[in-house]
């Protein structure tokens, strides 16, 4: 064998293993992103299924990095496995006529309430305002998370044609002077709508998207049930979407 052909397998066995070792080394955080996507999902999804999807996003990610981009790894990874899950969601019908007529039967709901009140509303007023139980109010509310949270339903204010997560949402890499003015502009109207929000419902939207815990974590951290933790978060985000398309900005609660 000529020693080309020998440097050139040992080199191909060389990097084979940096791969592997890579893709170990990141597993926890495609358990990680997959855990928290399956948090914001009907319970019959299967959380193993999230994990495959997320090692493939992995895996694509170690194969396109570029080193010579000003982004470390890890936070490239973060998105491509995120994308990945969310790809193989998307061929599931997340977003079927009825539940967006819910959807914006929900909204309307809390945006009348909050022109009424000059405040958000609470759960039992939205739940009386649309006439049905507070069960029925939280089931339909996170239908929706999960619709959103697939399909990427919410228009950005600067371009309505462009759908992205309420908050999470990838950072692209070259953005140009109008799009960092762009995204400057979002994050300042999302920071007045999360203040018309309750203290509890606040303190779970910083602590899940800011600090990116778990709502396990969540739970322990404000000592409540992890069920009642996904109930304020699923219940934050319509108010959310409600305050930040009819632009209803009010102190926030006490």
């Amino acid at each position: 064998m000529l020693e080309a052909q020998i440097a050139y397998r040992e080199q191909q066995a060389c990097e084979e293993t940096d791969r592997e070792q890579l893709i170990m080394s990141e597993l926890p955080q495609v358990y990680y992103i997959a855990r928290r996507i399956h948090e914001r999902l009907p319970r019959q999804v299967p959380f193993d299924d999230l994990v495959h999807s997320g090692v493939i996003g992995l895996m694509e990610a170690i194969r396109s990095y570029e080193p010579g981009k000003l982004v470390p790894f890890k936070s490239y990874a973060k998105f491509r496995i995120r994308g990945a899950i969310l790809d193989s969601l998307r061929a599931l019908d997340w977003g079927s006529r009825p539940l967006r007529h819910k959807g914006r039967q929900l909204e309307e709901a809390i945006s009348r309430l909050s022109k009424k009140l000059g405040r958000q509303p609470e759960e039992e007023e939205i739940a009386a305002e649309l006439g049905i139980s507070i069960d029925e109010l939280c089931s339909i509310a996170r239908q929706i998370d999960g619709a959103i949270l697939v399909s990427q339903q919410v228009g950005l204010a600067y371009d309505k044609s462009r759908k992205h997560d309420l908050i999470e949402s990838a950072p692209s890499r070259d953005e140009n002077p109008f799009e960092l003015c762009a995204r400057t502009e979002v994050r300042e109207m999302l920071a007045q709508a999360i203040g018309t929000l309750t203290k509890k419902e606040q303190m779970v939207i910083s602590l899940y998207y800011k600090e990116e815990l778990t709502m396990k974590e969540i739970a322990a951290v404000m000592q409540l049930g992890e069920a009642r933790i996904s109930q304020i978060h699923t219940m934050a985000l319509p108010k959310l979407r409600a305050a930040l398309q009819n632009e209803v900005i009010n102190e926030p609660l006490v």
